[in-house]
């Protein structure tokens, strides 16, 4: 069969790495990179000699762009409109104007702080924080942020504001208590209390269960790295009931 040039070209793709993440389910991850600054991740690359000499000198820059592949979606077709959850979910917007996942192909780029790189005998790691990636997550390429080109001081972005109010968070005694002993008897639980604040604070609910109270009693929960958080809305502050290992 001969290609015509309105034909959609189509371009070889594989994964050149592998994200570890704090967040090992959807639902709680930052709707965007950079707002859950305690959120932590790995890329994990084979250890070859080829890794080893792509990275080098990585560690020269503060942050990084990863370009990655929303392996876990479940849309089942090409959507040409959506509803941005920071409008509320009620306006009805063309995907090219927002960071909707739900793309023509499912691919994300997100900024992130590098931390350091790890090269060990299998795993090649090169440590990030503040990223929006889903445990698992396949990644097709990593660039260097480069502040000169990158940052532009005159852009605008009209409805995406740079602001939007978070949820204060509170904790029950129960919670903290668990907390407790998860912080006691898990490894890796440094700061994790300073995550799940974080994490919960930025509402994860739906977009149309937002900048309300819901329903009295009704109990939310999402996975943030080790642990099931559980908590319910009351007065525009999250209390946190629970936080349990699964």
């Amino acid at each position: 069969m001969t290609r015509t040039e309105n034909d959609p070209a189509v371009f070889p793709l594989q994964s050149i790495a592998t994200i570890r993440s704090c967040y090992p389910q959807r639902f709680g991850i930052p709707r965007q990179a950079g707002l859950v600054k305690s959120a932590t991740a790995s890329i994990n690359f084979v250890a070859s000699r080829d890794n080893e000499l792509a990275l080098r000198d990585i560690e020269t820059f503060s942050h990084l762009w990863v370009v990655f592949v929303f392996h876990q979606q479940n849309y089942t077709g090409f959507k040409p409109l959506v509803q941005p959850p920071r409008l509320g979910g009620k306006k009805t917007m063309g995907v090219y104007s927002t960071r909707s996942p739900n793309r023509a192909n499912p691919i994300g780029l997100s900024a992130v702080r590098l931390d350091h790189v790890e090269f060990g005998a299998n795993e090649f790691k090169v440590h990030v924080q503040g990223g929006d990636f889903l445990d698992g997550t396949p990644v097709l390429d990593i660039k260097p942020y480069v502040p000169f080109v990158d940052s532009i001081s005159d852009a605008t972005s009209d409805w995406a504001h740079p602001y939007e109010p978070a949820l204060a968070v509170q904790w029950t005694d129960a919670a903290l208590n668990s907390l407790a002993l998860v912080a006691e008897n898990a490894a890796g639980t440094a700061g994790l209390k300073h995550l799940i604040e974080e994490t919960i604070a930025q509402d994860p609910r739906p977009a149309h269960e937002r900048n309300k109270d819901g329903k009295v009693g009704q109990t939310w929960g999402a996975m943030v790295g080790p642990v099931d958080v559980k908590w319910q809305v009351q007065e525009a502050a999250a209390v946190i009931v629970s936080v349990l290992v699964v």
